[in-house]
Order: C-alpha cells, then sequence, then structure tokens
C-alpha cells in the first residue's frame, strides 16, 4: 500500500450464516460440509476502494446496504469473508452508542478502559483525561455508571474519547444524530480541525451534511458499490435513485426582485404546517475567541416592539439585536452573526461592514455598541439551531476578531413542513448604534 493511502479496501466480501433455529447450528457442526442447515446472506460483495490521507469520505446507501458492516470490518471488529482491509495508522471509531462501554463501569473507569483497548498506558490516559471531561462536560455524571447515562452523555463521552487518542482516522457511524445542537457543534469544529491532518470516514443519512462536509463519497447499495466519486454528485444521484427522479437539463428562473404577499401565511399559521422555533436564552459562558478588546453581553430575537421571543413563528418578522461594550477605542467595528444548524453549517447571516463602510463609527474605549439585524425568518426544518456573533475591526477579506462566541443563543424548530434547509437570507434593515460609557444602552 503506497504511502499516501490511508485505507485501502481490495474485493472486500463478508458472507454470514442466517439459521432457521438454534439447533441448526450443532447439526451443521455435525454434518461436516456434507449437508447445509443454513442460508447464506451477504452483506458485502466484492468491494473495493482507497482512501488517501487526508481525505474525507462519506458512506451513503439505504438501511441493509452493508455501510455499518463494512466500517466493522475497516476497524477490524469483523473478518471478511474473502477479501483485504489495510488500515495504515491508529483508527478510532464511534459506531454505535455505547459500544466498547461497560455499563457497570462509571465513565471514569470507561475512559481508562477504552484507552487500554487502543494501546494507551494508564499514565498516558491520566494525562489526556482533563481534555477527555472537559470537552464531554457531563459534570459528576464522570464518576457514575453509563448505564445511568442518556444517550447524548454517551455521545459526549464516546466522542471526547475518541478526540482525545492521537489517532490518524477516524470513523463515525451516525452517532452525531444524537445530542443537543451545541455539542454536535463542538464536535463538527473538531472535525473540521481534525481533517488537516487526519483522515475521517463519515457515515449519515443526512446527505446534506455529507456534501458539504466530505469531499467524496462511496455509494453502497445491497452491499455493492454502486459509485464512487466526489460527494456532491454522488448524493444528488442517490437521492434521484430515492425518488426515481430522472436528471433533466437545469431551468432558469427570471429573478423577481419585487416584494410578493403570501395568501398562504395566515392559514399555514393556523394549521398544523406552522413552524413553531422555540427561542432560548442567551449564553455567555460558552466558547470564546478573539483578541479581549471587547465583549458581546448580549444576543435576543425580539418583535418590531422591541419584546424578546421566547417563541418565534416561521415567516414573522424578527430583529437580532447584538450588544457589545469594548476595553479599548475600536476605529470602524464590525457587527455580525451567523445562524447554524446542528451540524455547524451555516444556513444565513449578516454583518454591518457594507452598511456603515462610507461612514464608520468609532467606539471609544469602556463604550457600548448594539447592532440590530431585522429579517423575516425563515421556515426551518425540524432540529437544533445556533446563532454566532462576533465582533471585529477591518474589512470582509482582511479582519482581526476581538471576540467570537460560539452558540450565543439557541433555537428549536419544533414543527415544521420543510424538509431542507436554506442558504442564505436577505435583511430588511441593519443598524449600529454608538454609546459613551457614561450613557445607557439597553
Amino acid at each position: 500500500m503506497a504511502d499516501n493511502i490511508a485505507i485501502s479496501v481490495q474485493n472486500l466480501t463478508k458472507k454470514y450464516r442466517i439459521f432457521g433455529h438454534p439447533g441448526d447450528r450443532i447439526k451443521q457442526a455435525l454434518a461436516f460440509g456434507r449437508v447445509r442447515f443454513h442460508r447464506e446472506f451477504t452483506a458485502l460483495q466484492d468491494v473495493s476502494f482507497e482512501i488517501k490521507k487526508g481525505e474525507t469520505v462519506g458512506i451513503i446507501g439505504r438501511n441493509g446496504s452493508g455501510k455499518s458492516t463494512l466500517l466493522q470490518l475497516i476497524c477490524g471488529i469483523l473478518k471478511p469473508t474473502t477479501g483485504t482491509v489495510q488500515v495504515n495508522g491508529r483508527i478510532s471509531a464511534l459506531l454505535e452508542l455505547g459500544a466498547g462501554f461497560n455499563p457497570e463501569f462509571t465513565g471514569r473507569e470507561n475512559v481508562y478502559f477504552q484507552g487500554a483497548l487502543m494501546g494507551l498506558s494508564k499514565e498516558e490516559m491520566a494525562a489526556r483525561f482533563p481534555d477527555i471531561a472537559s470537552f464531554a462536560d457531563i459534570g459528576e455524571f464522570i464518576d457514575q455508571p453509563v448505564r445511568t447515562y442518556s444517550s447524548g452523555m454517551f455521545v459526549r463521552l464516546a466522542f471526547s474519547v475518541m478526540a482525545n487518542i492521537d489517532a490518524e482516522v477516524l470513523i463515525i457511524d451516525e452517532a452525531l444524530s444524537v445530542g443537543d445542537a451545541a455539542f454536535t457543534q463542538k464536535c463538527m469544529r473538531f472535525l473540521v480541525n481534525f481533517r488537516q491532518h487526519g483522515t475521517v470516514i463519515f457515515v449519515s443519512h443526512d446527505l446534506a451534511s455529507i456534501a458539504a462536509f466530505c469531499d467524496r463519497a462511496v455509494w453502497l447499495d445491497k452491499g455493492k458499490l454502486h459509485a464512487i466519486g466526489s460527494a456532491k454528485e454522488a448524493c444528488e444521484a442517490y437521492l434521484s435513485s430515492m425518488l426515481g427522479v430522472p436528471h433533466r437539463e437545469k431551468v432558469v428562473a427570471p429573478i423577481i426582485t419585487e416584494c410578493l404577499a403570501d395568501q398562504r401565511q395566515q392559514l399555514m399559521n393556523c394549521s398544523i404546517l406552522r413552524n413553531d422555533l422555540e427561542v432560548f436564552c442567551f449564553d455567555p459562558t460558552v466558547d470564546a475567541a478573539g483578541s479581549g478588546r471587547a465583549q458581546i453581553t448580549d444576543v435576543y430575537l425580539a418583535n418590531d416592539e422591541g419584546e424578546r421571543y421566547g417563541w418565534v413563528v416561521g415567516g414573522e418578522l424578527a430583529t437580532l439585536t447584538i450588544c457589545a461594550k469594548v476595553f479599548e477605542n475600536l476605529a470602524s467595528p464590525i457587527l455580525g452573526f451567523v445562524v447554524k444548524n446542528r451540524l455547524g453549517q451555516a444556513l444565513f447571516g449578516d454583518n454591518t461592514y457594507l452598511s456603515y463602510a462610507d461612514a464608520p463609527l468609532t467606539i471609544e474605549k469602556e463604550g457600548l455598541m448594539e447592532a440590530r439585524f431585522r429579517f423575516r425568518m425563515p421556515r426551518l426544518p425540524v432540529g437544533g439551531y445556533t446563532i454566532t456573533a462576533a465582533i471585529a475591526t477591518g474589512t470582509q477579506t482582511q479582519w482581526v476578531t476581538h471576540y467570537l462566541l460560539h452558540e450565543a443563543l439557541a433555537f428549536e424548530s419544533h414543527s415544521s413542513s420543510i424538509g431542507q434547509s436554506l442558504m442564505g437570507l436577505p435583511m430588511l434593515d441593519i443598524t449600529l448604534t454608538a454609546h459613551c460609557k457614561n450613557e445607557t444602552a439597553y
């Protein structure tokens, strides 16, 4: 296997024996192959591909297509019937909830147990344990038996162990579909950084995640390799196959610039199609970064009367307000935000730069800032979402970040008739106001 190849799969086949009755296993053993008391099920058949170091590859396919079997063969959990699997580097895998955990052990004990399975000494795991506990962020539950854990806590601990054992290859099988949006985004940020030096195999039924996150995709169908290619093209072909939609030439529609009324709005809001979004409180304790010359003190959604939303309906007008305090004089400050889905994919956002490029503000030391972004709240698929807010100076191509607050505000879509996320949303109005230190801005 070449040095630049992380995983090589050649003519891989995995067959299982299916017995109709438990006693048939004994009969088969005593028959010495003269009589067959079972039927064979082929989970994988003659699959071959290579993954280069540093690649992120998605595995797609219907349930029962052989995705999990393939991952278990790559990890060495299963042995192939025929064919070979070669891996260049240490593998860390997150295949299913609780896999490899002893339910009677505490989280701490399971961490050391997993380290021993990966060939790490007790001293090496002790050095890594503070980072594992910090990443998992499950508090005192780290010393409780894992049988008491929720599915989200299982994922937190399992991913934290996986992220801190210096693996060269990470394998993730649908595990990130469990848990809150903030932790999922934390995991995605880790994976984005890991991609710079490691190899990732990512299995998910979320095709948007595969297309956005992966370089290539492997499409399995009934145990066979159906196609392998760019993630975007493979996902589009797979989706067309599932829906039975043939490929057609793209039609360019005329651009409509006027604001059109949607007479369905009132009807939808009175029906089960209404998009209810629960808005949570601002959280100043989440991960932050920047020079520290300023700090975001509040982020909230409100109506046109300034009343903060606890719930908002998709389609309603909303204003996102970002409040900040500066600790040094800032010339031409830029305040902005990005709305992300649970996987950390940016859906829409904006900043104040263009609105004030011709008349930049200067904020004095100990001064206050307040940016408002008015837009019509989009209808979003069911799931968790977060808003990242930031303060910077400079331009849209060269800037210095003074404070960036991940997951500053979270909201949850509880019901929706929408099946796909959006990218981009126009702002109806953007304002930025400055106040001296003796004034009250909010």
